[in-house]
């Protein structure tokens, strides 16, 4: 490993490991105190995990992977399709956040009606977000 390799970051199988730790973990509704009670960790070793900041160990992601019940696999499930030739996580696909996790689970509470209004909307915000983004772009 070079000193390039050292300061450009965390590896991006780690940082995609972490960021799906942190995303089962929210759709359980679990903070991180949550998880390290259930490990024995601190909530501070959890975000550096998620982050991918400190890399997770076999027997680790293992006892990970019990309390979240799921398979050990899926931590690595999307791993190509995240990479971008630079090996470089593309995190715009899809973001995972409470707000978007919070959307996915009220969605089927909704009509067919009031589902395809709502996707309509979000749609209508994402296109004038980004006529406003070329409208800045242009006055610059």
């Amino acid at each position: 490993m070079t000193r390039a390799d050292v300061e450009a970051g965390p590896h991006p199988v780690d940082r995609h490991v972490g960021r799906r730790v942190y995303e089962r973990r929210l759709s359980l509704g679990y903070s991180q105190s949550d998880l390290g009670r259930g490990l024995g960790l601190t909530f501070q070793q959890v975000q550096k995990y998620e982050k991918g900041v400190n890399r997770i160990s076999s027997s680790k992601l293992w006892d990970i992977s019990r309390f979240l019940d799921i398979p050990i696999g899926w931590f690595f499930e999307g791993l190509d399709a995240d990479q971008s030739s630079d090996g470089s996580d593309d995190e715009a696909v899809f973001a995972v956040t409470r707000q978007t996790i919070a959307i996915g689970q009220m969605a089927p509470r909704l009509s067919s009606r009031q589902q395809k209004l709502t996707l309509d909307l979000i749609r209508d915000m994402l296109e004038r977000t980004g006529a406003d983004a070329s409208a800045e772009t242009e006055a610059a």
